[in-house]
């Protein structure tokens, strides 16, 4: 199918996707078109006459597959931010065919053989390391994707590959769907007393843009957690929590009591789990998680186990004081004899104001959009040298921004784009992809793209969106991963950016990257009252660094409470037995949490990091990076005195020679020890927790 400029958009890689032109019906002919280009390569790769050289076979399959990618990517990217029935009903059409491309690469024994016979090559040594690290790479790969099983296993293998593809898509959908399915319209404005005006107006803007007075209340997040925070309804708080914690579940649809739970994850939960643990079993693997495990960091579930109730056991003493202080606060101040789930946000709310005499709505006044990125493109140009500019490109919604990253030189050095605000056809939460990965083609170097995107309250009332320091938090956090992509030196398409990095060491530059965000001398620059234009004054800094640890037991708690669940349920829960995964968050909580929610909340219907979003037993990847990240930050810490503030440029070409531009092309340990000089340590994570 062809448009005014004679070809298939998706079929373009001249240069940046052209999302103006994008219509759904150009998936299915773009990505038969490449599948069919991929398996005459993989055709030509296998064949006998093909030598085991790399220019011979590895290089036109890396060619045939990022063309395959590069599609894909954008529509699976368009999937999950401008979703829309054509578009999803040309995605699943797709879906299974992408699947199943995959799942016969990974099981092609000839492939597998020729990549064994380039391995034993007497030349093999003379081989780049990046491209070493591909082809060891490559021999574990074929073997966990079934390359060595015999055809009625290969087969049955397959299928499953396929099935779960399905089912996690589907789990996605139903999600964002139960999400969207939910609204509450208010007309009197006594109900929404604390809420904060901002909000409230765009609140009155959603209400509006449906043709309805007063006030439209939705479960994302922008919407739903400033009721939670600062409502002071209380009945308003259970229900908006209830619908929240049960979205995607078996309880009826919350604006449709008397109907069907239409987007129910529950049996979808079921068979994923079976899925997987019958693929672990065709491995030779008892279990899920031993699969996982096999291309990360951590070498055993039961390592990684140990891992979480060690730090757990740190954090233990600290989430109860934080949980007593919070009961008291409730009974004494506020006159809640009993703290509901409902409660919590809210009476955090009030204990940090109370405490620390400022709130997160009077500290977001400080952080106008205009102003967080000139500070976060700031950053980037002190610690490395680089200059972040305006762009021009084609985008997907008129709020999507696109930005040039470049050198002193005016050399480009890659690009990105910036997607920051909620709407009801994108998925929730904040993440990045990428776009075109840095790779040599010719005589050249293709320059890596990527997408940053977040889920923020967009522009209200003529003023510009308005970030809680949070939300700053996470535009940093996207930024890290975003910059592990574009700074990469690596120019072999399977180790470039993020490509082959341990899973569990992928967050090491994203969680890196927010400690920035506690900096007086970063935050100085990229703060400016929206209305009087002042900085962000010292002394409201200083008690925002007080209240930084505030319930960060509570909050360490909370993220093994989900590292342990999706570890056991990868591990040594049974997926054929009579428990429900329901049960066993319920274990888990009754070991771990200090805070046990009501026997409503369903959790594991919405936790779509691992049913849905590629955490699948590395969730502790969070925990484990993030004893990475403090570790790493403590070098620049280490050094301020004798520079005059952790912003150093020295180091910070350190971290970007040693870490950044590694990319995948060896071990994550081995480009923590180049740039520390040591294997890491714990100690610095607690530091940073208030916890040591």
């Amino acid at each position: 199918m062809n448009t005014p400029m004679g070809i298939n958009p998706l079929l373009d890689f001249s240069g940046l996707p052209r999302f103006a032109e994008f219509k759904p019906e150009f998936v299915t002919p773009a990505i038969d078109q490449l599948l069919g280009e991929c398996r005459a390569a993989v055709a030509r790769a296998e064949s006998p006459d093909t030598p085991a050289e790399w220019d011979a076979f590895v290089a036109p399959l890396d060619d045939a597959n990022e063309k395959l990618g590069r599609a894909w990517g954008q529509v699976s990217h368009l999937h999950s931010v401008m979703d829309s029935p054509e578009l999803r009903e040309a995605y699943n059409a797709s879906l299974p065919k992408i699947t199943v491309y995959y799942a016969e690469l990974g099981q092609n024994e000839a492939l597998f053989a020729k990549f064994k016979a380039l391995k034993a090559r007497p030349d093999f040594a003379a081989l780049s390391a990046p491209r070493q690290k591909i082809v060891d790479n490559e021999l574990r790969d074929f073997r966990l994707g079934g390359a060595e099983l015999p055809a009625d296993k290969k087969a049955r293998f397959m299928q499953i590959q396929e099935e779960l593809s399905q089912l996690s898509a589907k789990f996605e959908e139903n999600l964002l769907d139960a999400t969207n399915d939910f609204a509450l319209f208010i007309d009197d404005a006594a109900e929404l007393g604390g809420v904060p005006a901002d909000v409230l107006a765009a609140m009155k803007a959603a209400a509006e843009a449906d043709g309805k007075t007063g006030w439209k209340i939705t479960l994302h997040m922008p919407s739903y957690l400033p009721v939670m925070q600062y409502a002071d309804n209380r009945g308003l708080r259970e229900r908006m929590y209830r619908a929240y914690v049960t979205r995607a579940s078996e309880f009826p649809s919350a604006t449709s009591p008397e109907g069907k739970a239409e987007f129910d994850n529950t049996p979808l939960i079921a068979a994923i789990l079976k899925l997987r643990r019958e693929a672990a079993g065709l491995l030779g693997f008892r279990s899920y998680a031993e699969v996982s495990l096999a291309a990360k960091m951590a070498d055993t579930p039961a390592e990684v186990l140990k891992f979480l109730d060690e730090l757990g056991a740190r954090a233990r003493p600290y989430a109860e004081k934080d949980f007593e202080e919070l009961k008291a606060f409730a009974r004494d101040e506020l006159g809640l004899s009993e703290l509901q789930a409902w409660d919590t946000t809210y009476v955090s709310e009030k204990l940090s104001i109370a405490r620390y005499s400022f709130s997160d709505q009077e500290v977001k006044q400080y952080f106008p959009e205009p102003r967080v990125l000139a500070g976060l493109f700031k950053l980037i140009e002190t610690l490395y040298g680089l200059y972040v500019r305006e762009d021009m490109a084609p985008v997907w919604h008129p709020d999507v921004k696109f930005y040039t990253l470049s050198d002193h030189a005016g050399q480009r050095v890659g690009q990105f784009y910036l997607d920051l605000y909620a709407r009801a056809s994108k998925r929730g939460g904040a993440w990045m992809d990428d776009v075109i990965t840095r790779r040599r083609k010719g005589g050249g170097i293709q320059t890596p793209v990527a997408y940053l995107n977040c889920n923020f309250s967009a522009p209200v009332g003529g003023k510009p969106a308005l970030f809680t320091h949070d939300e700053v938090i996470t535009l940093f956090h996207e930024t890290g991963h975003g910059l592990h992509h574009l700074l990469t030196q690596i120019e072999e398409l399977g180790v470039s950016g993020i490509n082959g990095v341990e899973w569990d060491a992928v967050e090491l530059p994203s969680q890196f990257m927010e400690n920035f965000c506690w900096e007086w001398d970063v935050l100085k620059h990229m703060t400016a009252h929206v209305d009087s234009g002042e900085a962000l004054p010292k002394a409201l800094f200083d008690r925002m660094l007080a209240a930084k640890n505030f319930q960060s037991g509570l909050q360490t708690l909370r993220q093994i409470e989900f590292a342990s669940f999706d570890m056991h349920l990868h591990d040594d829960f049974d997926p054929n037995g009579k428990r429900t995964a329901q049960d066993l968050i319920e274990d888990i909580r009754r070991k771990v949490a200090v805070i046990i929610p009501p026997a409503y909340n369903r959790f594991p219907n919405n936790f779509s990091h691992i049913f849905a979003g590629g955490y699948a037993a590395g969730y502790y990847s969070y925990k484990w990076a993030e004893v990475l990240s403090a570790d790493a930050y403590a070098l620049f810490e280490d050094e301020a005195e004798g520079y005059g503030g952790v912003v150093n440029p020295e180091v910070g070409h350190r971290f970007w020679s040693e870490i950044l531009a590694q990319g995948g092309a060896r071990p994550a340990l081995e480009s923590f020890r180049a740039f520390r000089g040591r294997e890491p340590t714990i100690d610095a994570l607690l530091r940073h927790n208030g916890m040591a």
